[in-house]
């Protein structure tokens, strides 16, 4: 196990989300690299300082409480599935949209509950990655603002090619990229600049979501964005303001789609 797998699987180590042979080899590494070792140091405060300071959010009791009746109704519905044969079909029909319409309420929170817990759960890794990028100046792997350079190199780790394009006309020139680890996956970072400001732009395949508008948020001082388009998910992050990030992501957009 070498410095670049270590640092990039370090995140999934720290999670225990690793298999076996993958994390007994960050182990042992570590044992032997000190600036590794110093890193995952890093890596284990700023993980514990976001789980100790993140924001968690519990669901309305009101939801809760229709949740929990759409459970109930569906189980007294269900108990009543074998009628007496005089029963008539009209009520046979009630019953059964009783039955759909329950269970359709009851799936349709779960997976509100699913996405927006899920959202924050990645959320807190885009502003971990971003935070152990910029504190251990380790911004990116390949330093090039030549995207004819940068994107093959990343295609050639990843089992994906992202879009790669330079901004610097629109004033957010292109520094380089690395890999990072988000979502239980491997994950294309590029590194952008604006005056003093980094971005990092997180990008991943998500086929199973469908496309969806930008969607901002903040943490810890960090503003987010984040979107999904073209079976591929995106999460901007800096310490721009929220006008400044959607402008950046706006325009990779436009130049990425331009550009095929």
């Amino acid at each position: 196990m070498d410095c670049a797998r270590t640092r990039n699987y370090m995140h999934g180590y720290l999670d225990r989300e690793l298999d076996p042979v993958t994390a007994s080899g960050i182990e042992a590494h570590l044992q032997s690299c000190a600036a590794c070792a110093q890193a995952y140091a890093l890596q284990t405060s700023l993980h514990k300082a976001i789980k100790g300071q993140a924001t968690y959010y519990t669901a309305p009791e009101a939801l809760a409480a229709r949740v929990r009746a759409g459970f109930r109704t569906t189980r007294e519905s269900a108990g009543k599935t074998y009628t007496p044969p005089h029963t008539p079909r009209r009520q046979w029909l009630a019953l059964f949209a009783a039955v759909a319409a329950s269970v359709l309420i009851t799936w349709t929170a779960v997976i509100q509950l699913e996405t927006g817990s899920r959202d924050e759960r990645i959320g807190s890794e885009v502003l971990a990655g971003h935070a152990r990028a910029v504190l251990t100046n380790h911004l990116a792997e390949i330093a090039s603002s030549d995207r004819h350079t940068v994107k093959p190199w990343l295609s050639s780790k990843l089992d994906f090619s992202p879009p790669v394009t330079d901004l610097t006309t629109a004033g957010f020139p292109l520094v380089g990229a690395r890999l990072d680890y988000l979502d239980n996956r491997p994950v294309a970072a590029l590194v952008y600049r604006h005056r003093q400001h980094v971005i990092d732009l997180f990008i991943w395949p998500d086929t199973q979501a469908s496309a969806a508008a930008m969607q901002a948020s903040s943490k810890q001082g960090f503003n987010l964005l984040h979107w999904t388009h073209a079976g591929m998910t995106f999460w901007a992050i800096s310490d721009l303001n929220p006008a400044a990030i959607r402008t950046f992501a706006e325009t990779y957009m436009g130049l990425a789609e331009a550009a095929g």
